[in-house]
């Protein structure tokens, strides 16, 4: 473009660009003179889960056992492969009753060996297979799929929620501690849609995880989606259940009171901060604003391009990444008393 016609375009957009001060994002300090300008080999990698990441975006968990379910899934397996991110699958439940769909979960020759890579199982069917004395079941998928371990879903009102959602008989917590005791793989904890509150965060920071995976409040709701399954007369009345939970700032700034007051009581030390993280910009913030290991999650959003073809999930996680280089660079995370 010569200099002629860049110069119009800033005469005629000059109304166009104003930003008011009620626009301005003020979780960062934009520092223009502390670093050169953002460069492609900018460091962003992180160690995590036992392996070395790329970046520190992990894929959470999406879909499987359903027609578009291969497709979607080897998208995200190369995109996780091709850039170094983390993956956790959708529910696998489906393979404990149906191994006809485990192509629809086969991705680690996709991905390859040194990608942290996490099969995925809710609290309802971890608590029966306790119960059966049947655990051993999830260790064998475990094995057969090739992943580093397991991340649990614990969703007590979506099941609430649900039509046919399973009954929980145990408090997840006592679930957990009783399945970490029997098992010899990683384990991952996470929430579907509405967050944790400080108590149960502080009762799973105590146990023995890998990490815990926010799934706060922002992004997909799994109640609210349950609702809007029901055709029932009585969904009336439960529309403001979905409307019940904890956002990822909440959350980080539990996890870091909790960090520091009870320090010697913490045995994870690693989070995945999803819900409601849109882009760069907010995985940047969270994951600085945290005082633990933590990287940030995005499914959705992430779902939305990898339902086109990779070409589209490849541009949209370079953008991703350029934006991340250029965040480090200029950019310096305010805390709670700067703001």
């Amino acid at each position: 473009m010569l200099m002629q016609d860049r110069k119009k375009d800033h005469i005629e957009l000059t109304e166009l660009a104003r930003v008011s001060q009620q626009e301005l994002d003020n979780r960062f300090y934009y520092e223009p003179l502390l670093a050169a300008l953002p460069e492609e080999n900018r460091d962003l990698s992180i160690d995590f889960l036992e392996k070395k990441m790329s970046a520190p975006i992990w894929i959470s968990s999406m879909t499987g056992g359903t027609k578009s379910a291969r497709k979607i899934n080897e998208n995200l397996a190369r995109a996780v492969e091709e850039f170094g991110l983390g993956m956790g699958l959708g529910s696998s439940r489906v393979l404990l009753d149906s191994p006809e769909f485990y192509r629809d979960f086969d991705l680690r020759s996709i991905l390859g060996k040194d990608r942290p890579f996490y099969a995925n199982f809710g609290i309802a069917q971890i608590e029966k297979l306790l119960e059966l004395g049947e655990e051993k079941r999830i260790g064998d998928i475990v094995e057969k799929l090739d992943t580093d371990g397991v991340i649990v879903h614990i969703n007590p009102l979506q099941e609430w929620m649900q039509p046919e959602g399973d009954v929980i008989n145990h408090p997840p917590i006592d679930t957990m501690q009783r399945f970490l005791e029997k098992v010899d793989y990683p384990v991952v904890v996470k929430e579907v849609g509405q967050g944790m509150g400080p108590e149960s965060l502080r009762a799973l920071m105590k146990l023995p995880l890998a990490a815990i995976e926010f799934g706060a409040a922002g992004g997909t709701n799994f109640s609210k989606m349950e609702w809007l399954r029901r055709l029932s007369d009585d969904k009336l009345f439960f529309d403001r259940v979905a409307f019940i939970g904890h956002t990822a700032t909440e959350m980080t700034d539990w996890v870091n009171e909790i960090l520091e007051s009870e320090k010697k009581d913490i045995l994870c030390h690693q989070f995945i901060i999803s819900g409601g993280i849109k882009d760069f910009l907010d995985g940047y913030y969270f994951i600085h604003k945290t005082k633990a290991s933590a990287i940030y999650g995005m499914a959705s959003t992430v779902l939305k391009y990898a339902k086109e073809d990779y070409a589209t999930l490849r541009y949209f996680l370079q953008q991703q990444l350029r934006g991340l280089r250029m965040a480090s660079a200029l950019l310096r995370v305010k805390t709670s008393r700067d703001i």
